[in-house]
């Protein structure tokens, strides 16, 4: 393993972190670390100048506000967009996910998004609230998407992005498919955190930073767990 340290950078705490989205950095390093990798873990807030060096960016879920004010400032800053373009991860949650798009709305306000994904979110009829799953995209290798959301938004998605996964519960992104995905860019809905619900996904995001075919097992016991007790509380509402 490099002695080189993994940088993860959680974007804009201040702004952007809502239903327990910090855990999602924290999942990621105490994966890392497990497996012996160094981690060091960046917060960076929204009046700070965004690192185009790190390996990982997080983007959280937020209000209205923030995630316009949040958007504004990343454009502005331009440290995320060369990110991207070096080969870092990006993954975005609820707002976070949005904003990583080309637009958005806040307040019945059209936002210009950060164009790194090809999508566009507008407001829904109703509240997207409860629990999430989904089938993931086979390509990616994953088990099923489990999670909470809690959104107004509707997001469509253009022919340059792949849908994260199929829904079986709840709404993600038009009750059809949730979330998006696009070479090292993903984003999604699922809150809960969704890393600490979906701990292969952020074994997907670390290989995919460190450019590892395989990372060595860890003991999933607990949120083998919790992932079975989420999946079996849907099941009556799927049948």
């Amino acid at each position: 393993m490099s002695s080189e340290s993994l940088r993860i950078v959680w974007i804009y705490p201040d702004l952007l972190s809502t239903y327990g989205d910090r855990g999602n950095a924290l999942i990621l390093a105490r994966r890392a670390r497990q497996r012996g990798m160094p981690v060091e873990v960046l917060e960076v807030r929204s009046d700070q100048r965004l690192p185009a060096t790190a390996d990982i960016y997080l983007v959280g879920g937020g209000e209205d506000g923030p995630q316009a004010l949040g958007a504004q400032r990343l454009i502005a800053d331009g440290g995320l967009h060369r990110a991207v373009a070096q080969g870092s991860v990006v993954f975005g949650v609820c707002a976070g996910y949005q904003l990583l798009g080309t637009s958005f709305f806040a307040k019945g306000v059209q936002c210009r998004g950060l164009e790194l994904l090809d999508l566009r979110s507008d407001r829904g009829e109703s509240r997207a609230v409860g629990e999430l799953a989904g089938e993931i995209d086979p390509r990616l290798g994953l088990p099923p998407l489990t999670g909470f959301e809690n959104h107004g938004g509707r997001t469509h998605l253009g022919p340059e992005v792949a849908p994260l996964a199929r829904v079986t519960t709840g709404i993600g992104n038009d009750g059809a498919t949730e979330g998006a995905w696009r070479g090292k860019l993903l984003g999604t809905y699922s809150h809960g955190p969704a890393l600490a619900r979906n701990p292969a996904l952020a074994d997907l995001l670390l290989r995919w930073a460190t450019g590892a075919h395989q990372l060595p097992p860890l003991d999933d016991t607990w949120s083998d767990r919790l992932r079975n007790e989420r999946r079996s509380a849907v099941a009556p509402a799927r049948a």
